[in-house]
Formats: structure tokens, sequence, C-alpha cells
């Protein structure tokens, strides 16, 4: 699995290490938390879980757009 880590284009579909590290976090602690593997699971970890549904496409980051102060309803 830490080999998937060093993936660039892995890295860089998901917009940089940073966001790839944050995405792995969030969805290794849904599934410490509970919430069902979108892989079959085997042997595999839960962090290793995580990084396989990354790489397969399973999970995505949801990229927001800021709202300026100029953008907001009154």
């Amino acid at each position: 699995m830490i080999e998937d880590l060093r993936d660039e284009d892995l890295i860089n579909r998901i917009g940089g290490r940073f966001k790839l590290t944050a995405l792995i976090q969030k969805r290794w602690k849904e599934l410490m938390f509970g919430a069902r593997p979108l892989i079959e699971p085997g042997d595999l970890t839960p962090m290793e879980v995580a990084i396989r549904e990354i790489k397969e496409g399973k999970i995505a980051p949801k990229f927001e757009v800021p709202v300026s102060d100029e953008d907001a309803e009154p």
C-alpha cells in the first residue's frame, strides 16, 4: 500500500499530497466508525481499504468553491 501513496498520477488526480492524506484520514475515520467498505475488504486493514477505494476512484474529494462576501445574499 505504501507504493500507492507514491503514485504521482493518484496524487495529481486528488490535488496534491496534502489533499490525498486528508481524504485518506477522512475515509479511514468513517470506516473505523462503521461505514461500509465500497470494495471487498478481505484481509485489508481499514487504512488499506481507504487507499484502495481512492485508487479505484470510488472515493473522491469534494471541491467546494468559497463564497465571497460580495456574492452572499443579504
